[in-house]
């Protein structure tokens, strides 16, 4: 490939150039070697420790990297902007490490669920035929599937903490496979795990062929926290690929506030912030700087609060370039802290729930059969007696046509384990839920979303409304609120969100909280709920609605009341 046939991206000042093997070897280990050949190309064939981002991905992926390393670097190596090197095979003269027949490389992969923002992994050595998965969901088909497919037996499970967003599948995994399961012994005993597995130790080592996994105790955003050091010994020696678990995310820190938020901890945050702040000077920013970061969250997580949307990073990257850098290289602890526990998110309250289900250890499915699809007359009768749940998995604008009378609205799509969980409290809610989806498949893929949150007993699903009992949520236009006597005029967004602008006079309580806190809601009157768009008020309305509250929704929420607001300023301006 030709430097003129790079992808439309930098300056015309900045044109891409091309790199010798003398340039990249300035800057090597500390530069980050991104392979833009195809994955097959690179699985055959690659620099160690470099990254694949295939070409057709590369222009979507640059818009998110700032420049790599310092502008003098640049200017003598001929890097394109924002990245190290980019290295077709025949446009470096450098040893690629090429493998032979009987030669096999270890295999990672990363599953990621956009739902939850959460990643686990499977790594596996191709000679051996034997893989390990880390901080696998419940839903558990994603791993036998990959393991199968490249002739693999599953042999061990783990995972990096006692989880608080999602729950835990390395007991599912481990019950369907035989595999052996690995949990942290670190955290002191206030945070140790209840049930069986072999205890990992920080030094503690799982192997498999020529791949060793070294458990780091890397604590901060939880006491017991591990991070796992990646050796692949058919390359090197040395470790090149860190599992972060929730300790380093792609510009970002796990949140070290959640045991106060969801645990119940009393004033934990400011002994995990300074745990945070030990474990990056003493752990891991004493790796070499080439080392490949995989974190278990990305953008979107409410495990912290500024993740990247990018999937890996460096150490060398992180150092230079994370908020957090200058703090570590300033050796300033309090100034780390400060910055780092303000502004966090809402925690939600359904993570208090995953905390203690995860430390005990989750309740096995086994394999589950196909949802029916069931008769409108049986759920109708259900929905009488109080004996089913109906969840609208319709957008908020066709529930507001007309939904099921107490009906809660879990919209399909991306976030249905973290919108169910803001409404159905297993421990509490004892019905079994009834999905509203236009086909089997659909309602088992929904089904798969809601037992990553401990939400199992769904009884079935249906494919339309007809033949049950109806109702249409109340909602109040912009204009009408002034004049509208409301008891509370409740703002279920983030507190972040809150203070960047909101309707003045209204109370903030984030929608993944507000079952959780019904004692700060009055018991008389009208509640008028917003959000940003409308898609969380919807939601949240509608559980509070089942919960017996007189609810009416502000039409086009947040965004909506400001364009209102704006327009009428405008003319009063004229």
């Amino acid at each position: 490939m030709q430097p003129g046939s790079w992808p439309e991206t930098g300056t015309a000042a900045q044109p891409w150039r091309t790199i010798t093997a003398d340039g990249l070897a300035g800057v090597w280990p500390r530069a980050a070697v991104v392979d833009v050949r195809s994955r097959e190309e690179y699985s055959i064939a690659r620099i160690p420790g470099s990254l694949n981002i295939p070409l057709d991905d590369l222009p979507a992926r640059l818009a998110d990297c700032p420049h790599a390393i310092p502008d003098r670097q640049q200017q003598a190596c001929c890097i394109p902007p924002g990245v190290l090197a980019l290295i077709p095979e025949h446009a470096l003269d450098l040893p690629l490490h090429r493998f032979h027949e009987g030669e096999q490389q270890m295999l990672i992969e990363r599953i990621y669920d956009e739902d939850l923002a959460q990643a686990s992994y499977l790594i596996g050595c191709q000679a051996k035929g034997e893989a390990v998965v880390v901080d696998g969901r419940r839903d558990i088909a994603v791993y036998q599937d990959l393991a199968r497919k490249n002739g693999m037996k599953i042999v061990a499970v783990t995972e990096t903490h006692i989880h608080a967003d999602y729950l835990s599948g390395t007991r599912e995994l481990a019950a369907a496979t035989g595999a052996t399961i690995y949990v942290s012994g670190e955290g002191g005993p206030d945070w140790q795990y209840e049930f069986d597995g072999e205890r990992l130790f920080d030094g503690d080592t799982i192997t498999l062929g020529n791949i060793s996994i070294k458990a780091l105790h890397t604590p901060g955003h939880t006491p017991e926290h591990l991070s796992f050091l990646v050796t692949d010994g058919a390359f090197s020696d040395q470790p090149g690929y860190l599992l972060s678990g929730d300790f380093v995310f792609s510009g970002d820190l796990g949140r070290p506030d959640l045991l106060d938020e969801a645990a119940g901890g009393v004033d934990t945050r400011f002994a995990g912030a300074k745990q945070l702040f030990t474990s990056l000077r003493d752990k891991f920013l004493t790796l070499p700087d080439y080392v490949q970061v995989h974190p278990a969250h990305g953008a979107g997580s409410a495990c912290g609060k500024a993740l990247g949307a990018i999937p890996s990073s460096t150490v060398g990257y992180e150092r230079l370039y994370a908020w957090w850098g200058p703090y570590l290289a300033a050796n300033d602890e309090q100034g780390f802290i400060d910055e780092l526990l303000d502004g966090q998110p809402d925690a939600h309250a359904y993570f208090g729930r995953m905390k203690r289900e995860n430390r005990e250890g989750p309740a096995v499915m086994g394999e589950r059969a196909p949802l029916p699809e069931l008769a409108p007359g049986i759920v109708a009768a259900g929905l009488a007696e109080d004996t089913l749940t109906f969840i609208d998995t319709r957008p908020n604008s066709e529930v507001h046509e007309g939904t099921v009378a107490r009906s809660l609205n879990v919209p399909a799509g991306k976030s249905v384990a973290s919108y169910g969980a803001w409404v159905v409290n297993p421990e509490t809610d004892k019905n079994p839920l009834v999905l509203l989806a236009p086909d089997q498949d659909t309602a088992q893929d929904m089904w798969d979303h809601l037992v990553r949150v401990g939400i199992d007993n769904v009884a079935g699903y249906v494919t339309s409304l007809e033949g049950l009992p109806a109702a249409v949520p109340k909602l109040i236009q912009p204009e009408e609120l002034e004049d509208f006597d409301a008891a509370m005029v409740l703002d279920v967004r983030n507190r972040t969100e809150h203070t960047a602008g909101h309707i003045p006079g209204s109370r903030q309580l984030s929608g993944g909280r507000a079952m959780w806190h019904l004692d700060e809601l009055p018991a008389n009157g009208t509640i008028v709920t917003y959000c940003q768009s409308g898609v969380r008020n919807s939601v949240a309305a509608s559980a509070l609605r089942r919960a017996g509250y007189d609810v009416v929704e502000l039409d086009g929420s947040y965004a909506g009341w400001s364009a209102w607001k704006q327009a009428r300023e405008s003319v009063s301006s004229n």
